[in-house]
């Protein structure tokens, strides 16, 4: 019994056309990737008195604290301010690139896949 085999025949196209697809969407999100992590945030928290700039890397550029909050007595508060900045720039860092990225995938008709970036 012989198979029926046509070279090239039915879906050769539609593979091709997927795997275009695919490398391009590959190519856009490197660049767009680049493109986040050369990004920089400017971020404050308490209020104002601890303010701190992050790249898209998470790398934390700089770090600045009025010194009106700096009370010996109190280093707890200090800490919690400094944590809750440090947490939100990661965040801001994090949702930017995941909803950048998105739009990259759902153009293309790819929903978000988790872990991803």
């Amino acid at each position: 019994m012989r198979a029926n085999y046509q070279r090239g025949g039915m879906g050769g196209g539609n593979m091709n056309a997927m795997l275009q697809q695919a490398q391009k969407m590959q190519e856009d999100m490197a660049a767009k990737q680049e493109e986040l992590e050369a990004r920089e945030y400017d971020i404050s928290a308490g209020g104002g008195a601890v303010s701190l700039k992050i790249n898209g890397k998470k790398q934390i550029l700089s770090l600045d604290i009025d010194p009106e909050i700096v009370d010996p007595d109190d280093i707890e508060t200090l800490s919690d301010i400094l944590i809750a900045a440090v947490n939100e720039a990661i965040k801001r860092v994090e949702d930017t690139s995941n909803e950048e990225m998105s739009k990259i995938t759902g153009a293309l008709g790819m929903p978000g896949i988790p872990g991803l970036f």
